[in-house]
C-alpha cells in the first residue's frame, strides 16, 4: 500500500497548567456565542508588535523567471519599535487599533477607554484578554467596576482563545508579509489603511480563509 506523505511545518504549542482552564474557556466561550447571537458586545484585546524596522520574509507576487533577489539583512536597528495596540468587536466583526511607542498599562488603559466610549454607558462590555502584566492590576480592576465592564481573562498557556489571533494573522499577511518599510509612519499608514479596508471588506474570500483557519474558539 502506497502511503501518501508530505513534508509539513511543526508548530510547538504549551498545555495549560491553568487550575480555573475549564471556567475560563466556558465563559470566553459562552461570551462569543452571544456575541454572535447580538446579546452582548464581546471584545477581544491585545497587543501586537513589536513592529521592527526591518525586512519581513513571506511576501509572494508575480517576477520574472529569475532567482528571486535576496532582501537585505539588517545588523543594527536605530529606529526604535512600535506596538500595535488593537480591539476586534466579535458581534460587529470590527477592527480597531492605535499604534504607540510602548505598552504599558497606560497605553493599554487609554485603549480600553477609547473602547468604552464608543457605546452607550449602561451598554455592560465584555474585555477578553490574556495575562499580560499591563492587563491586571487594581487600577484596571476598578476602572472595569467604575465603567461596567467585565474582565474576561484566558487561562494561562491559552492565549489562542482569544479571537483576535486570527485578526493579527491576516493582518500580518496582508500589510507585513513581504515588505521593507522605510520609516514607522510609513508602517503605521499602511496598518491603518488595513484596518480601514478590513471593516469595510469583511466577506472578502482570503480574508475569511485566513481568519477562519486560525480561530479556535
Amino acid at each position: 500500500m502506497q502511503l501518501r506523505v508530505r513534508f509539513q511545518a511543526v508548530r510547538t504549542w504549551k498545555r495549560s497548567t491553568d487550575p480555573d482552564f475549564a471556567a475560563k474557556r466556558d465563559r470566553i466561550v459562552e461570551l462569543y456565542e452571544l456575541a454572535e447571537a447580538g446579546q452582548a458586545v464581546v471584545i477581544c484585546l491585545d497587543e501586537f508588535g513589536p513592529l521592527n524596522l526591518q525586512p519581513q520574509p513571506g511576501g509572494k507576487g508575480w517576477a520574472p523567471r529569475a532567482k528571486p533577489k535576496r532582501i537585505r539583512a539588517t545588523y543594527k536597528r536605530p529606529h526604535g519599535v512600535r506596538h500595535l495596540i488593537s480591539a476586534y468587536d466579535v458581534g460587529a466583526d470590527r477592527l480597531y487599533g492605535h499604534i504607540k511607542k510602548r505598552k504599558t498599562r497606560v497605553e493599554f488603559l487609554e485603549s480600553c477607554r477609547y473602547i468604552r466610549s464608543l457605546h452607550r454607558v449602561e451598554t455592560r462590555l465584555h474585555f477578553v484578554f490574556n495575562n499580560f502584566s499591563p492587563h491586571h492590576g487594581k487600577q484596571m480592576r476598578d476602572w472595569a467596576i467604575a465603567n461596567n465592564v467585565e474582565l474576561a481573562y484566558t487561562p494561562h498557556y491559552a492565549s489562542w482563545l482569544n479571537r483576535i489571533e486570527a485578526q493579527f494573522r491576516a493582518l500580518r499577511y496582508f500589510t507585513l508579509a513581504g515588505t521593507d518599510h522605510p520609516d514607522h509612519a510609513t508602517q503605521a499608514r499602511l496598518i491603518r489603511r488595513y484596518i480601514h479596508w478590513r471593516n469595510h471588506n469583511t466577506d472578502n474570500p482570503r480574508l475569511q480563509r485566513l481568519i477562519n483557519t486560525a480561530n479556535v474558539a
